[in-house]
């Protein structure tokens, strides 16, 4: 790719410049796998100029601003109704309620002071929160539910950091966090082992919140360094007793997640994190190199079946999505 046009300091770009700036790396990007990548949304766009080439922030941060306006992003935002939901639910049905399009549009890169997110957030609070200080969205055990509590807390940490009600929630998350350092939605069942699904929920939101709010948030970064403990001891993925693989599903990656766990997103966890290159990693790491296929992209292995608005990829096809993400942690295991 051209040294020229990364150089571009902190000078605000126009979406003209950055679709001719896109243009132009389209033609000179040697890598075709790359070159694959800038031809898709604009969500995937954003996030390969941040992640995978040297791009300056002031070019990446205006092909994010895109994701409102166009592609994937927009056809979101345009789902949702005047009274700030989407789908007809809070959280059913899935996929098209209101906290899993947010999730997704989080995911996309929707810029969180977008008024639309701040709105569907805004309910999520303001109907989810009990009086032990968690989220219950269903309204049908009448107690916090702790999976949900970590996707609502996530988007909030996202799209409204600075609600009181955030402060409530983690001392909530710190509350529930199990001996073995994860979280079980089941906890208050008895389950005595954190589940791999729920500590994920939790632990984007933690480490999100622990990289915004700083020395403040002391309890909180603590707390997610136990929660990828975790999984460390799992090795992502297998039984810390017999050392097999829990499940295959936990080996196989899809997009969006949903509330699932696979190895691709812990990964991507951890690079987020910017966490250490800890040994236990290896075999999942190992994995997701395997995986690449000989022209050098990932496959879409997996869906999670449900109502949604739209598909942005095929099963069994090649995927952006799960190409950028590999990738991305694929260089940050190497210190690239």
């Amino acid at each position: 790719m051209r040294g020229n046009w990364l150089n571009l300091g902190s000078v605000e770009v126009s979406t003209r410049v950055v679709l001719l700036i896109l243009l132009d790396a389209l033609r000179d990007q040697a890598d075709p796998v790359l070159r694959w990548l800038l031809a898709g949304d604009p969500a995937i766009r954003w996030q390969v100029l941040r992640d995978l080439t040297d791009a300056k922030r002031s070019v990446w941060e205006a092909e994010r601003r895109r994701v409102a306006r166009t592609g994937w992003g927009a056809r979101l935002l345009q789902e949702q109704a005047a009274d700030g939901t989407w789908g007809g639910g809070l959280y059913s049905p899935k996929w098209t309620s209101t906290t899993y399009t947010l999730f997704l549009l989080r995911d996309l890169g929707l810029p969180a002071s977008h008024p639309a997110a701040r709105k569907g957030c805004r309910l999520l609070l303001d109907r989810g929160l009990w009086s032990d200080g968690g989220i219950d969205l269903s309204v049908t055990t009448r107690r916090s539910e702790t999976c949900m509590t970590g996707m609502v807390f996530s988007l909030a940490v996202c799209f409204q950091p600075e609600d009181a009600r955030i402060e409530t929630i983690v001392r909530h998350l710190l509350e529930e966090q199990m001996p073995d350092c994860g979280w079980n939605c089941e906890r208050w069942r008895g389950a005595t082992h954190s589940s791999f699904h729920t500590t994920i929920n939790v632990l984007e939101g933690l480490q999100e919140y622990a990289l915004t709010h700083g020395a403040s948030s002391t309890q909180a970064a603590d707390a997610a360094a136990r929660g990828q403990e975790f999984l460390l001891a799992h090795q992502l993925f297998r039984s810390h007793r017999t050392g097999q693989i829990v499940h295959p599903s936990l080996t196989r990656f899809s997009f969006p997640p949903r509330w699932h766990y696979d190895i691709l997103r812990a990964l991507d966890l951890f690079r987020a994190a910017n966490a250490d290159l800890d040994p236990r990693l290896a075999d999942a790491v190992a994995l997701i190199e395997k995986r690449r296929r000989r022209d050098g992209r990932w496959l879409l292995q997996n869906r999670h079946p449900g109502r949604t608005f739209f598909e942005m990829e095929s099963v069994g096809q090649p995927s952006r999505w799960n190409t950028l993400r590999a990738l991305r942690v694929l260089r940050w295991w190497r210190g690239r």
